[in-house]
């Protein structure tokens, strides 16, 4: 069995050292979703949400939630972010009154470990600010999956989820 990284000899918690390792491009794209009704889809989509712009605010939630990714993730090292794009794209059933937001954030850095985490974080947070924004239309929302969708850069090399 190979050695826990990220334990101490005393099997205590530790954050891994990475400052030998090489910078490199990283990018993360992670996806997540929530499923609204026909009612938030209509206020979603005419800006009629009585707390403002539900996909803006969002949006912002996204890349605040990125950059404090370990401030909330105890083992994630803190990472000078280079980018950070969160794009929404609806998938609608109105025959079996379906709706829903599907959330892809990616995010760059130029360092010596990976972003999938605040990738993750991102799309998270953005499906989290959504439910916020709408719970007083209907609290019956469902949020994910949530998944890593693609990842380059490091030592362990590329990664791509097919679906």
């Amino acid at each position: 069995m190979s050695k826990l990284t990220h334990f101490n000899e005393q099997g205590r918690a530790k954050m891994v050292d990475v400052s030998s390792k090489k910078e490199t491009l990283r990018i993360a794209i992670a996806k997540s979703s929530i499923i609204v009704n026909e009612e938030i889809h209509a206020q979603i989509k005419e800006g009629t949400n009585k707390k403002g712009d539900v996909l803006g605010v969002a949006q912002i939630a996204a890349v605040m939630a990125a950059k404090n990714t370990a401030t909330i993730i105890p083992m994630c090292h803190p990472l000078p972010l280079t980018g950070i794009d969160v794009r929404y794209d609806w998938l609608i059933d109105r025959e079996h009154n379906h709706f829903e937001i599907i959330i892809h954030a990616e995010v760059k850095t130029k360092g010596v470990t990976g972003v999938e985490m605040e990738a993750l974080t991102a799309a998270s947070a953005a499906a989290l600010t959504i439910y916020d924004m709408c719970k007083a239309v209907g609290k019956e929302m469902v949020i994910g999956p949530t998944m890593l969708m693609k990842k380059t850069g490091g030592k362990n090399g590329d990664y791509e989820r097919h679906e």
